[in-house]
């Protein structure tokens, strides 16, 4: 283990092991208020027992490969990995994310008693392991010295229902991973897809897709589509969003522009602002299982606890923002996101598929008609666990070839164009049905002609929201991913408009059935406005 943990350490750019003289128990048996018994490992520093500070991670089978526990401890710090209610050995009965809090207080309670304990506590992890240091931040207070949530979220339903449209792939995909946790599965998975799973996907009722992908009816994911509003009851256990601004122990948030929590994170990370704290902020070029983002959170979380229950800051950097931009391919630093200064432009649609900072003239509006027969398939961007190898910018052309998908494109650019903060599309639009959704893309094309994506978001529309303008169109206000891009000269801007991106996104049937059991089909006929009186945009933040 020590000439892999070596080998990880170079492949990751870690800082130098202070040792590798590693002392594991394994299998500490921690009751919880309900007389449950979760297990966890400890790595420690030989001789750190009630010296160096502690690093809580908590998750779904975290114990198995002892990654994080060793590398960490390696670098002067004791490391609890804790496996979560029903996995990993731990009793209980699994039911994501709902779990969480009590048992992460119960567990803050145990390790406060424990005679190795030195009493200073930070937490650290991703994705799920990122969530459930959101359950307990706010409530621990001072106990904890720091937090480091990486590529997480802290409200559930905003992350299941992005722009209120189930993430069908994203989430299919992690429930497929609990079901079958094996890592070379779950390798193979990443690397070459799954044509089972894929078929999977396509299954109607939404009702029967676990059954085709796992081979079992899972509980928690029928609940998921049971609860499909927002301001059910059902999600207030799951949502901490209220919380964030309340969290007194220094933050470090890390995500990835092709990451699908990113909207969630940022979120949070402004309510931490708002709430006049400092966090500190690192957002890098990587989609949500990117092994290189790793090597970069470990770094970053290392430099963050020495400072701030080490009292070392020689590693800290002045700079609490840090973000990639690409298209320049460089990191820079700013005080704050988006950095102060930033302008808002509007980029105009225009008719025959122009795009304009100008506002467009009289001009019929384009149409297209989308059938979830045959939904827009999604290409590239944004994808969650598994799904490395097809996530990220990608060359777009195929997609923009379907006649279900508008583009609109600028001339080529004469000076360098960058846009660094909030995205946002505002588009008049009229629909043949009142259930819909409408999918937004921003592009890059460079001289060759490839198109590629650089943030996106869907938008469902339903009855009443939102309300139809007096002349029957309706204004819709559509949030991208931010982003932080540079435009090269000879390049151009794009935007696409189109009505899905499946499996990414549930296709919209164009009912009103329910989203677990619907089957019906309906065909929508849609109309994108551009003319004085409906000024079709995307909105773009200019450093």
């Amino acid at each position: 283990m020590t000439i892999v943990s070596r080998f990880l350490g170079w492949v990751l750019k870690l800082p130098r092991a202070e040792t590798h003289d590693i002392v594991i128990k394994k299998n500490f048996k921690v009751l919880m208020r309900d007389r449950i018994e979760l297990l966890a490992d400890l790595y420690t520093p030989r001789g750190g027992e009630g010296i160096v500070p502690t690093v809580l991670m908590r998750g779904p089978f975290i114990r198995r490969s002892g990654f994080f526990g060793r590398i960490i401890a390696e670098r002067g710090y004791q490391v609890l990995l804790q496996d979560v209610r029903g996995t990993g050995g731990s009793g209980g009965m699994f039911d994501p994310f709902r779990q969480e809090r009590e048992d992460g207080l119960d567990t803050l309670e145990w390790v406060e008693k424990q005679p190795w304990y030195s009493g200073d506590l930070v937490t650290f992890g991703a994705s799920y392991y990122g969530f459930v240091q959101w359950t307990i931040a706010a409530e621990a207070g001072p106990r904890l010295g720091a937090i480091a949530v990486q590529i997480a979220f802290s409200n559930l339903y905003d992350a299941l229902y992005q722009g209120g449209a189930l993430a069908l792939q994203t989430f299919m995909s992690w429930v497929s991973i609990m079901n079958n946790p094996s890592v070379l599965d779950t390798l193979r998975r990443m690397l070459t897809g799954d044509r089972t799973f894929k078929q999977a996907l396509n299954r109607l009722p939404l009702s029967e897709v676990d059954k085709a992908a796992v081979g079992c009816a899972v509980s928690y994911y029928q609940q998921w589509l049971q609860h499909e509003a927002p301001e059910d009851p059902y999600w207030n256990p799951v949502s901490f969003s209220h919380q964030v601004g309340k969290v007194s122990t220094p933050v470090h948030l890390l995500g990835g522009w092709y990451d699908f929590f990113l909207p969630s994170m940022m979120r949070d990370y402004a309510a931490l602002r708002a709430a006049g704290k400092q966090p500190y902020l690192t957002i890098g070029p990587w989609a949500h299982s990117d092994f290189a983002l790793h090597g970069v959170a470990i770094n970053e979380a290392l430099a963050f606890f020495d400072a701030h229950v080490k009292g070392n800051k020689d590693q800290l950097r002045d700079s609490p923002v840090r973000i990639w931009v690409s298209g320049a391919e460089e990191w820079q630093h700013y005080p704050d996101f988006p950095p102060p200064g930033t302008q808002m432009q509007y980029w105009y649609l225009q008719a025959e598929g122009h795009l304009a900072p100008t506002p467009p003239h009289d001009s019929a509006p384009d149409t297209y008609c989308y059938d979830p027969a045959d939904p827009t398939p999604s290409v590239g961007g944004p994808l969650g666990p598994g799904m490395t190898a097809k996530a990220g910018p990608v060359d777009n052309c195929s997609l923009e070839a379907r006649p279900d998908v508008l583009v609109y494109t600028s001339p080529l650019l004469e000076h360098e164009f960058e846009v660094v903060g909030p995205v946002s599309a505002e588009l008049f639009v009229r629909s043949s049905l009142e259930h819909t959704d409408f999918f937004v893309r921003l592009c890059d094309v460079d001289p060759s002609g490839k198109s590629t994506n650089v943030c996106d978001a869907l938008l469902r529309v339903v009855p009443g929201r939102p309300a139809p303008q007096k002349d029957g169109t309706l204004r819709l206000k559509i949030d991208l991913w931010p982003t932080a891009y540079c435009f090269r000269v000879g390049h151009r801007i794009r935007v696409q408009v189109s009505s899905g991106a499946f499996p990414r996104f549930v296709r919209n049937l164009g009912t009103s059935e329910p989203l677990a059991t619907a089957t019906t089909m309906k065909v929508a006929e849609q109309s994108i406005f551009h003319d004085p009186d409906h000024p079709s945009a995307v909105i773009l933040s200019l450093a």
